[in-house]
């Protein structure tokens, strides 16, 4: 049997080195970094529940507001050719001050808006829109556009001065919070070429409407989603994801009624503004 003799002992040294470098690195990759993630995930999950253990912001209250109308679309006004549509004004008032009593960079709103916008109901019928409403045409018919690229951005008012000049047809929120978020929701032709009966010859021009042109309650009963997104004067950055489950109808007969307005008092967790690390 033939013996080898290693010529170069120093490169075979060399190469035995760097072998031994290479599987520490890829030993280092395979258990280290995986253990050293897994424990920075745990690290951060834990700094975003302390950060939100108590919220700055929070959701106070939400008021619905819930009617319907009929647009006569005839030439002779004859009511033979009208459109029926639903529509929902919403007020969502935020609590800044349920932790931080005084007015601070902290609890104030330097920016303000809403996005990821979604509507939905069991039948799909009409048109659904959500955008700004002018709190002082709350319970007012108004027919909103769609907001550009499914988002709304609200001027935030300062100080008295910008008050003064205010344009409330426009998105607009007080730094403080002492304004609600108005909101008009309008689900759009849900009946087009809508005639009156002779024997009715009349029409109403509001939740009843629904019930005239047989429009099951059910059919316009929605779920809306939107994302509420604030930023401080910290700059910090807080998040709500809003759901509102749309019912139109109660024991007293709902929106076939007239109107449907409803008010609701929130408090827990689950209306608190996430903090965004």
């Amino acid at each position: 049997m033939k013996k080898f003799k290693i010529k170069n002992e120093r490169l075979v040294f060399t190469i035995l080195i760097i072998t031994l470098f290479i599987v520490f690195l890829l030993y280092y990759n395979l258990v280290f970094s995986s253990v050293f993630a897994k424990n920075s995930f745990a690290n951060q999950m834990i700094e975003i529940a302390d950060q939100n253990e108590n919220s700055i912001f929070s959701i106070q209250k939400i008021l619905l507001y819930s009617n319907a109308n009929a647009i006569d679309n005839s030439k002779d006004q004859s009511l033979q050719d009208m459109s029926i549509n639903q529509y929902t004004d919403i007020s969502i008032y935020i609590d800044n001050i349920g932790t931080v009593a005084d007015l601070t960079d902290e609890n104030t709103v330097k920016e303000l808006y809403i996005d990821n916008i979604v509507a939905t109901s069991k039948a799909d019928r009409g048109t659904k829109i959500l955008n700004y409403k002018n709190p002082l045409d709350f319970g007012k018919y108004k027919m909103p556009e769609a907001p550009q690229n499914n988002r709304i951005d609200f001027d935030i008012i300062h100080t008295n001065s910008q008050n003064e000049n205010t344009d409330y047809s426009k998105p607009t929120f007080y730094t403080d919070c002492s304004n609600p978020i108005s909101l008009g929701y309008m689900n759009k032709d849900i009946l087009t070429n809508y005639a009156v009966s002779k024997d009715a010859n009349t029409v109403s021009f509001n939740g009843k409407v629904l019930k005239e042109a047989n429009i099951p309650i059910e059919d316009v009963n929605y779920a809306l989603t939107f994302k509420i997104h604030i930023v401080n004067n910290l700059n910090q950055k807080f998040s709500y994801n809003m759901k509102l489950d749309v019912n139109l109808n109660d024991k007293n007969g709902g929106i076939y009624n007239g109107y449907v307005f409803k008010g609701k008092n929130t408090s827990g967790k689950e209306y608190q503004f996430f903090k965004e690390i």
